[in-house]
């Protein structure tokens, strides 16, 4: 790599791939504390709107749709920040982070309905874990994450570990697989146990006003336009070149789908949001069912096949993208024009909108789970319309009630097998007749691939050795120790590539270290054992 302090930020031209919440957050560090001018940074996104995984979108009368939300808590060290620059959507005053940190106050989350059977709701006061289970749990909290390679989490724990409340509590939290890698879960335990303890009421999570396009990124985008920053969208990268030599790496050229090009020059920067969790989703309808895209359809992931093809220091995508049927599961919005269901949902749970979280299905074929958040969950969203939102983890599987699999329903459908699970097919038909709901399901092929067994280097380094000019970011780079599939993760691959090739003075904010802490290691312990 090259002397930081050669660096001439003024005259640095930047070009970030890809427009989630990493390539954002890089934008803002590079005007903020590398000194980039905004006009000289560029945010090139393949689609039409920006944010990736952080989105929400829609209206009243086509329906919302959320195709998911990141879960945050209170430390989310580079993540909150950040938004500590960030002024809110609705006062410019307010930054986004005390916005958010004012509405968990008024709205705390206390699952008091988590786990339902047969419509009821289970006692999840204990996690069900047996001793070996207890041990097990404990013994992977210590072992070095470099020894277990790429094994599953079915390859560490017996087979009844999976029906314990613990593991339907984890599962359906954080969308863990029984495949799964054993080493993101592992790195999951460390970096939340001070969470572990009240894990089954969702103590300690954390959410935004709205849903995360309209709390998150409008605002993102606007403070980051304010600063000059060009945002050009429906541009796609195919390829990039690169010099390699013995010592060093250097981007050279930026190829798009257009067949446009951009030469980099001796101060030009290029950094490269490699694969995506959202990328070739499809929305269904009503009426029909989501179609089940694939790679084929991808640009992201299409790219850094390109790019592993140049250099094993750029990683190894394969294990991420190529096991789609491991790698799905599908999601759902409904749009209730009503307040029936979450009337009947606030008396059943004990829990008003947006202090439940998720509720979920433990005798779902689907393994269902919905989240009402609180309402409104979109900034225009009317008052006499509520939204909610579902998923599903195994949805080649057909339902209790419809006879198909979640894959192949309709948004109607899959309400019903809601409203069968939860027994209020009869409460709810008035509603339907009467054409008052909407439901809108999500096929999304790639969501899951950030928790496939992988090897070290299958994600590449934020900064390769040698890299000159270039840095990757996002859930599919590799920041040592933190957790994939949280925000907090994309936005500290922004530092770390930022904070290393520019000399800005600023070290890469700690991660939160409650895995050493005494106090949440025995309340901890004491969890498990309930």
């Amino acid at each position: 790599m090259k002397d930081k302090n050669n660096r001439q930020p003024n005259n640095a031209n930047i070009y970030l791939i890809g427009s989630g919440i990493a390539s954002l957050a890089s934008a803002v560090y590079l005007e903020k504390d590398a000194g980039v001018p905004g006009k000289n940074i560029h945010i090139l996104e393949k689609d039409t709107i920006p944010g990736g995984a952080l989105d929400g979108a829609g209206d009243e009368e086509k329906g919302f749709v959320v195709r998911g939300g990141r879960m945050h808590e209170k430390h989310y060290e580079c993540y909150w920040e950040l938004l500590s620059h960030i002024p809110s959507l609705e006062d410019e005053s307010v930054s986004i982070r005390d916005e958010s940190f004012e509405f968990n106050e008024r709205f705390v989350s206390n699952a008091q309905a988590r786990l339902l059977k047969d419509g009821k709701k289970i006692d999840v006061s204990s996690y069900g874990l047996s001793l070996k289970q207890q041990s097990d749990f404990l013994k992977l909290t210590f072992i070095s994450e470099y020894s277990l390679g790429n094994k599953k989490i079915e390859d560490w724990f017996d087979a009844d570990f999976f029906e314990t409340n613990f593991w339907y509590i984890w599962t359906s939290m954080f969308a863990f697989q029984k495949w799964s890698s054993l080493a993101e879960m592992r790195r999951y335990m460390k970096r939340f146990i001070h969470l572990v303890d009240g894990l089954y009421k969702l103590g300690g999570v954390m959410r935004t006003k709205y849903n995360q396009y309209d709390s998150v990124v409008r605002p993102m985008k606007r403070y980051l336009e304010k600063k000059g920053v060009n945002f050009e969208m429906g541009k796609e990268v195919v390829d990039i070149d690169f010099d390699i030599s013995s010592d060093t790496k250097t981007a050279v050229a930026i190829h798009f789908k257009d067949n446009s090009d951009i030469a980099l020059g001796e101060n030009d920067y290029v950094f490269i949001t490699n694969g995506s969790i959202t990328e070739s989703t499809d929305n269904g309808s009503w009426n029909t069912p989501a179609k089940l895209k694939g790679i084929k359809e991808s640009g992201s992931w299409m790219l850094w096949k390109k790019l592993a093809e140049k250099d094993k220091a750029f990683g190894n995508p394969s294990p991420f993208c190529d096991n789609i049927d491991l790698q799905k599961w599908y999601s759902f919005t409904a749009t209730i024009h009503d307040s029936t269901f979450h009337d009947y949902m606030e008396n059943f749970s004990g829990n008003v909108d947006g202090t439940g979280g998720l509720v979920t299905m433990t005798d779902s074929n689907w393994l269902m789970s919905i989240v009402i958040a609180r309402q409104p969950h979109f900034p225009d969203q009317p008052g006499d319309v509520k939204i909610f939102w579902g998923y599903g983890l195994y949805p080649d599987r057909k339902g209790n009630f419809i006879n198909k699999t979640m894959a192949e329903c309709t948004g109607a459908e899959i309400l019903e097998e809601l409203y069968y699970h939860l027994k209020i097919q009869d409460l709810m038909k008035p509603v339907t007749e009467a054409e008052k709901v909407n439901c809108i399901p999500v096929a999304m092929p790639f969501i899951d691939s950030l928790f496939m067994p992988r090897k070290p280097g299958d994600r590449p380094d934020v900064i390769p050795t040698g890299a000159t000019n270039f840095a990757f970011l996002g859930q599919f780079a590799e920041a040592p120790k933190d957790c994939v599939f949280t925000v907090e993760y994309s936005v500290r691959t922004a530092q770390m590539a930022v904070y290393n090739l520019f000399d800005t003075g600023k070290e890469v904010h700690p991660m939160y270290d409650s895995a050493h802490n005494p106090k949440y290691l025995l309340a901890a312990v004491k969890a498990i054992h309930r």
